[in-house]
């Protein structure tokens, strides 16, 4: 088994971050996904949701593999996730949101309380669950990392999905 790592600069300044050139993607012909998005800020969700799933159909999963299931805002999509992975039907979990910076602190616990409940699901039940969820300061960011010039958070999101799948299939 060959392993090997590759280290990149984190910045996104003038960076497509959904570049998997430097990278291999195994096939996902063999994984089942489901993917639970947030309804709130639909039209930056819309465009995540559209990202997963045509990487992962570009990575060979078909469309009866890939199940789409919406909640209302990002906050439910830890309950989402948890649900999808109790099912034991997929191999892998896709949380998709976006949360956007306000006046109130409500950013903070509402990012916070997604990030712990989407590492949780994974650790409870064994199912990899990912965090492809917005984080941004305004509109202008999420444009950016949902199909704009940072790329797109969704293909990010699957190809991890698909990563983390093959990953698990091993053991």
């Amino acid at each position: 088994m060959l392993i090997f790592f590759t280290f990149t600069s984190m910045s996104s300044i003038n960076k497509n971050l959904s570049d998997f050139s430097h990278m291999q993607v195994p096939s996902a012909q063999d994984y089942s996904f489901g993917i639970v998005v947030a309804e709130w800020n639909a039209e930056i969700t819309g465009a995540l949701l559209e990202g997963a799933i045509n990487t992962l159909k570009k990575y060979g999963a078909t469309e009866a593999k890939i199940d789409v299931f919406p909640v209302p805002g990002s906050f439910e999509l830890s309950s989402g996730a948890y649900i999808l992975a109790d099912s034991a039907k997929y191999d892998a979990i896709i949380a998709l949101g976006c949360v956007i910076q306000g006046e109130t602190r409500h950013f903070d616990f509402i990012c916070n309380a997604v990030a712990n409940g989407i590492t949780e699901v994974s650790l409870k039940t064994g199912i990899p669950a990912i965090f492809g969820v917005l984080t941004t300061d305004n509109l202008e960011q999420a444009k950016d990392r949902a199909g704009g010039k940072h790329g797109n958070k969704g293909a990010e999101a699957a190809v991890t999905a698909i990563k983390m799948a093959e990953l698990k299939s091993n053991f």
